[in-house]
């Protein structure tokens, strides 16, 4: 019927299908009806390659190395003395000015804290070490307020952050300020300033944090 077919193949890669193409010489360069199509197909035809499969070991990718956040050095964990299921209490006169509920997240890359006062206000912050910034930052926000600031522990071991406290209600913004020093005893005072007019920084904020 067809004269010396060449037969060419194209392959996929090992353990694929190999499609083969037929072409005869008589009809290379013709018009073909439906029949010659016919019987074109019987002789291109589909077969599984007989190279067997490569090992899964020697295709797969190679490992990607852990997200340094994950990782249990500084200054990814330097923030991890806060996390924990906390009561907050004035240290001056003991009384509870809130309950505060501080956890890691995203395989540890990522501290969240859910604060509610005594008095039934809440507010979320979310804490990471900001690799463009090279520092710890924290972002809070609450129906009153919002505050970004950032930096990092202090010679002391304090994380100490500093930024810009917006107040929702005002439209306001002003300089802020925040600490927080771990105690031996495995408390956790929180202190926050803001600056006034006169360049002064005044008290904003005074929690000693218990475990609970």
């Amino acid at each position: 019927m067809f004269k010396d077919p060449d037969i060419s193949r194209i392959s996929s890669g090992p353990g694929a299908a190999r499609l083969v193409f037929c072409q005869s010489e008589k009809y290379a360069m013709k018009p073909m009806t439906g029949t010659t199509l016919a019987a074109l197909a019987v002789l291109c035809v589909m077969r599984m390659d007989s190279t067997p499969a490569q090992d899964l070991e020697e295709v797969q990718p190679e490992a990607r190395p852990a997200p340094a956040c994950t990782t249990e050095v500084s200054p990814y964990r330097d923030f991890d003395f806060w996390v924990g299921d906390w009561e907050v209490f004035d240290p001056e006169t003991g009384d509870k000015l809130g309950d505060n509920r501080v956890t890691l997240r995203e395989n540890g890359c990522l501290i969240v804290e859910e604060w509610t006062s005594a008095g039934g206000g809440t507010g979320m912050s979310m804490n990471f070490h900001d690799p463009l910034q090279g520092a710890w930052r924290q972002v809070w926000q609450s129906a009153p307020g919002f505050i970004d600031y950032a930096g990092g522990l202090d010679d002391e071991g304090r994380m100490v952050l500093e930024g810009t406290l917006h107040s929702n209600a005002r439209g306001t913004s002003v300089p802020f300020r925040g600490r927080w020093t771990p105690n031996e005893d495995g408390t956790v005072l929180q202190e926050f300033w803001q600056r006034d007019d006169s360049g002064e920084w005044q008290t904003w904020f005074r929690g000693l944090y218990r475990p609970r």
